[in-house]
Protein backbone atom coordinates (compact mmCIF):
# COMPACT_ATOMS: atom_id res chain seq x y z
CA UNK A 1 0.00 0.00 0.00
CA UNK A 2 0.98 3.27 -0.50
CA UNK A 3 0.49 6.69 1.95
CA UNK A 4 -2.68 7.31 -0.12
CA UNK A 5 -5.57 7.41 2.31
CA UNK A 6 -7.46 4.01 1.72
CA UNK A 7 -10.94 2.85 2.67
CA UNK A 8 -12.52 -0.71 2.23
CA UNK A 9 -16.45 -1.38 0.94
CA UNK A 10 -18.47 -3.35 2.17
CA UNK A 11 -21.70 -4.15 0.63
CA UNK A 12 -23.43 -4.24 -3.27
CA UNK A 13 -22.17 -6.07 -6.01
CA UNK A 14 -20.25 -9.25 -6.00
CA UNK A 15 -17.88 -8.29 -8.84
CA UNK A 16 -16.77 -4.96 -7.51
CA UNK A 17 -13.24 -5.12 -9.04
CA UNK A 18 -11.36 -3.56 -5.58
CA UNK A 19 -12.98 -3.22 -2.37
CA UNK A 20 -10.01 -1.44 -1.02
CA UNK A 21 -10.33 1.72 -3.43
CA UNK A 22 -8.51 5.39 -2.13
CA UNK A 23 -10.65 7.17 0.42
CA UNK A 24 -12.20 10.14 -0.69
CA UNK A 25 -12.23 13.74 1.35
CA UNK A 26 -13.59 14.43 4.80
CA UNK A 27 -18.04 14.30 4.25
CA UNK A 28 -17.69 12.54 0.60
CA UNK A 29 -19.28 8.77 -0.35
CA UNK A 30 -17.32 6.76 -2.77
CA UNK A 31 -18.58 6.22 -6.17
CA UNK A 32 -17.64 3.41 -7.80
CA UNK A 33 -18.71 3.36 -11.97
CA UNK A 34 -19.86 -0.20 -12.84
CA UNK A 35 -21.97 -1.35 -15.67
CA UNK A 36 -23.42 1.63 -17.20
CA UNK A 37 -24.17 2.72 -13.58
CA UNK A 38 -22.74 4.03 -10.10
CA UNK A 39 -22.16 1.89 -6.87
CA UNK A 40 -22.74 4.92 -4.03
CA UNK A 41 -20.90 3.95 -0.51
CA UNK A 42 -21.46 5.65 2.48
CA UNK A 43 -19.07 5.75 5.62
CA UNK A 44 -20.18 3.41 8.19
CA UNK A 45 -18.67 5.45 11.32
CA UNK A 46 -16.23 2.52 11.78
CA UNK A 47 -13.39 0.71 11.12
CA UNK A 48 -11.81 -3.05 9.82
CA UNK A 49 -8.17 -4.51 10.07
CA UNK A 50 -7.28 -5.45 6.90
CA UNK A 51 -3.98 -6.93 5.21
CA UNK A 52 -3.01 -2.92 4.43
CA UNK A 53 -4.08 -2.11 8.00
CA UNK A 54 -6.80 -0.24 9.95
CA UNK A 55 -9.36 1.50 7.63
CA UNK A 56 -12.46 3.41 7.35
CA UNK A 57 -15.45 1.08 6.31
CA UNK A 58 -17.57 2.77 3.48
CA UNK A 59 -21.25 0.62 3.15
CA UNK A 60 -22.95 0.27 -0.14
CA UNK A 61 -26.34 2.35 -0.11
CA UNK A 62 -27.41 2.86 -3.53
CA UNK A 63 -26.80 2.03 -7.56
CA UNK A 64 -27.66 4.69 -9.90
CA UNK A 65 -27.73 4.21 -13.68
CA UNK A 66 -26.39 6.32 -16.66
CA UNK A 67 -28.89 7.71 -18.99
CA UNK A 68 -28.49 7.07 -22.29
Amino acid sequence: MTDTAKALLEGGPQDLPERIVPAPPPGEDVKIELRNGYEHFRPAGREADTAGGRLPVYEWWERTEMPG
